[in-house]
């Protein structure tokens, strides 16, 4: 799988504007290295922006999800990207004041049981699949697209 992306690739993948992506760098929220003036962003960090991004459409503040992703890289003392694999299946809990991590069903009735207000559910693990699964179709079209013969243009 692909481990480097630049920015138009990360705003291709997750939506976000060049401008969000600009200042979320300026601000260190995502701080990508730099090769020149491109910003070259890793497997890690595009799993971090996607994951916010999903958090952002969900109306958590940016104050919030800073807290989010260095609560889950602090307890999991991995990268987001590592904790949160394919094979995995995590979830933010919210009953918009609060944030909950799920990692089994059982948790997820124990929450639900003790919570007086509604909980929304916000799936890491999807999130990350989602991406996978978008860079691996445009692999394909780009792939399909250098096999694609050359058309013969008919000379008179």
């Amino acid at each position: 799988m692909q481990r480097e992306f630049t920015s138009n690739e990360v705003i291709a993948l997750t939506g976000i504007t060049a401008r969000q992506l600009q200042w979320w760098d300026e601000r260190g929220i995502v701080a990508p290295r730099r090769q020149g003036h491109r910003r070259i962003y890793s497997w890690d960090e595009l799993v971090t922006v996607a994951v916010i991004c999903q958090l952002r459409r969900r109306g958590f503040s940016l104050q919030r999800m800073r807290k989010v992703i260095r609560f889950l890289q602090q307890e999991f003392g991995t990268s987001l990207a590592a904790t949160v694999s394919a094979s995995s299946e995590y979830h933010l809990l919210s009953d918009g004041t609060r944030l909950y991590l799920r990692t089994s069903a059982q948790q997820v009735v124990d929450l639900l049981k003790n919570a007086r207000q509604p909980m929304f559910d916000i799936c890491l693990s999807d999130e990350v699949r989602r991406v996978q699964a978008e860079i691996q179709a445009r692999k394909k079209n780009a792939v399909s697209e250098r096999i694609r013969p050359l058309r013969r243009t008919r000379r008179a």
